[in-house]
């Protein structure tokens, strides 16, 4: 597997400060971590509200299509 020692742990750190820069770093966590606590809170909420659920459709009632009127 990849980052099994700590020698790939510490080359990926090197890369990551190399190209991003050492300022830079902690507020790209930031804004990760950010982005993550958001879609944390809409999967829940969208789980509590049951739209994480596919709904079934009833094979007996087909949609009306309102261009036939």
């Amino acid at each position: 597997m990849f980052l099994r020692e700590p020698s790939h742990i510490l080359l990926l750190v090197l890369v990551l400060v190399i190209l991003f820069g050492a300022k830079r770093l902690p507020d790209s966590a930031k804004s990760v971590a950010k982005s993550l606590r958001i879609f944390k809170t809409e999967m829940k909420s969208d789980k509590e509200e049951g739209k994480g659920e596919p709904k079934a459709l009833d094979k007996d009632k087909e949609p009306k299509d309102e261009s036939d009127k």
